[in-house]
C-alpha cells in the first residue's frame, strides 16, 4: 500500500535582476516594475487550485525559489504565508526557506523576513573570488555577498545555507579551497558545493567560457573540498550538500527521501500521493510568467498532470534516495512506491555486485564507489 510521505510547499518566484549565462532554471530577467501583488494573488489562486489533493495533511517545510525571491518585499513573502497558513495546517518549527541573491539584499530587510516568518536563508554566493564572479556574470561581488550574510546574522538567523560552485572558468585548486575558507569564517550552518555545469538551452552550453578545469582538475578539487569541508564539520550527506549536525536543509532531504510537495508559481513542480486512489501524481505549471499570471488557478495554468506508472516507480525513487548517504530502507521504499521489495531485487542484486550498493539489517546504502557513479547505479532501475 502506498503511504502519503510528508508533505513540503514549494513556491517559484521567477524573476532575477540578469540571467546568469550558466542558468538552466524558469528564471526570467525582470524588466520595469514587477508584479509582485498580483503575483501573489496568483500564486493564492495556484494553491487553492491544488488544495484538495492535500486536504487534510500537515506542511513540514516551505521553500520559496527562483529567479531570486529576495526581489519580493517582505510584506509579499508575508502575505503569501498568512494565506497558505490559513489554508493548511503548518508542522510547529516548520522550516521556511527563501533564496536570495546577495546583490538584492538590502539593509534592514532580513528582519522583516524573519518576522514575516521566514527562518533560513538560502545565499547564492557562487564564489568568493571577483573575477570568477564576472565570469559567471554574477551581479554582487564578494564583499557585498560577506555583508549580505552578515546582515542576516544580524537580524537574527543563525540557519543560512551558502551555494559555492566550483571548476570554474580559469579556477586553480587553490582559488577553490579559498572560496571554502572565506565561506567557513562565516559560519553557515548549511554549504552547497557543486561543479558548473554546462546545461542545454544556456549561454555557456551554446557558446562555452574558455578555461574550465578538465574532469581530473575538477575531481582533485571535488576531493580537496571535500576534506576541507569534513575538517571544518560539515557531514557530507547529499551529493553536493553539506552541513554542521543536526542543519541538513529539511525541505531538500524531504525530495530526496521521495517525500510529497505542492509546487505553486509559474513552471512549478510537485509532487503528491493520493493514497485513495494508490497513485503518484506529477503537476506541473505553465512556465512563463505572463501566462501564469493570466491562468492561475484554472485548467489552463496546468502545464501537465502525469501518474507515475507502477513499472517506473523505482526508478523515480531510486534517481532520489541514491543522492543520499543514508540510503533507504527496504520496507520505506515499499511504503513510497506501493511495490515488493521484490519489484527491485534483479537491479539491486545488480547494484550491489558492480560494488555500487551494499546492503545490511534491510537498509540500502551507497559505498564509497557507488556515491562516483550514482547515475549509473539509478539507470539499473530502469529496468526493474
Amino acid at each position: 500500500m502506498l503511504t502519503p510521505p510528508p508533505l513540503s510547499l514549494y513556491v517559484h518566484l521567477p524573476w532575477c535582476v540578469r540571467k546568469c549565462p550558466y542558468c538552466d532554471f524558469n528564471s526570467h530577467q525582470g524588466k520595469g516594475a514587477l508584479p509582485f501583488d498580483g503575483y501573489i494573488d496568483a500564486l493564492i489562486r495556484d494553491l487553492d487550485q491544488d488544495l484538495p489533493l492535500v486536504w487534510g495533511r500537515t506542511v513540514q517545510t516551505v521553500f520559496f525559489g527562483g529567479g531570486t525571491p529576495s526581489l519580493f518585499p517582505p510584506e509579499a513573502i508575508d502575505r503569501l504565508l498568512q494565506a497558505a497558513s490559513s489554508r493548511l495546517r503548518f508542522a510547529p518549527g516548520c522550516e521556511i526557506t527563501l533564496e536570495t541573491n546577495p546583490g538584492t539584499a538590502e539593509h534592514g530587510r532580513f528582519d522583516r523576513y524573519r518576522d514575516a516568518g521566514v527562518n533560513r536563508i538560502s545565499f547564492g554566493i557562487q564564489s568568493f573570488d571577483d573575477e570568477s564572479l564576472k565570469k559567471l556574470g554574477r551581479i554582487h561581488d564578494s564583499q557585498e555577498a560577506e555583508r549580505a550574510v552578515k546582515l542576516a546574522q544580524d537580524a537574527g538567523f543563525d540557519n543560512f545555507n551558502l551555494d559555492l560552485m566550483y571548476a570554474l572558468p580559469g579556477q586553480t585548486l587553490a582559488m577553490a579551497e579559498r572560496d571554502l575558507e572565506r565561506a567557513f569564517a562565516l559560519q553557515p550552518a548549511h554549504i552547497s558545493h557543486y561543479q558548473l555545469t554546462l546545461e542545454p538551452n544556456t549561454i555557456f552550453f551554446a557558446r562555452p567560457p574558455k578555461g574550465i578545469p578538465d574532469d581530473d582538475h575538477a575531481w582533485d578539487m571535488q576531493e580537496h573540498c571535500q576534506a576541507m569541508l569534513d575538517d571544518a564539520g560539515y557531514g557530507h550527506y547529499e551529493v553536493s550538500a553539506y552541513a554542521q549536525p543536526g542543519r541538513q536543509c529539511s525541505h531538500n532531504l524531504n525530495y530526496w527521501r521521495f517525500g510529497d510537495y505542492l509546487g505553486i508559481g509559474a513552471g512549478a513542480h510537485g509532487k503528491i500521493t493520493l493514497g485513495a486512489e494508490q497513485a503518484i501524481l506529477r503537476r506541473w505549471k505553465v512556465k512563463h510568467p505572463t501566462a501564469y499570471l493570466d491562468q492561475a488557478g484554472t485548467a489552463a495554468s496546468l502545464g501537465g498532470d502525469e501518474r507515475i506508472a507502477p513499472e517506473r516507480r523505482p526508478f523515480e525513487y531510486m534517481l532520489n534516495l541514491l543522492r543520499l548517504h543514508e540510503g533507504f530502507s527496504l520496507a520505506a521504499f515499499e511504503a513510497a512506491t506501493g511495490l515488493p521489495r521484490t519489484a527491485i531485487a534483479q537491479p539491486l542484486r545488480a547494484a550491489i555486485d558492480s560494488g555500487w550498493l551494499e546492503t545490511s539489517g534491510g537498509q540500502v546504502l551507497p559505498t564509497a564507489l557507488g556515491r562516483r557513479f550514482t547515475n549509473d547505479a539509478v539507470a539499473l532501475f530502469l529496468e526493474s
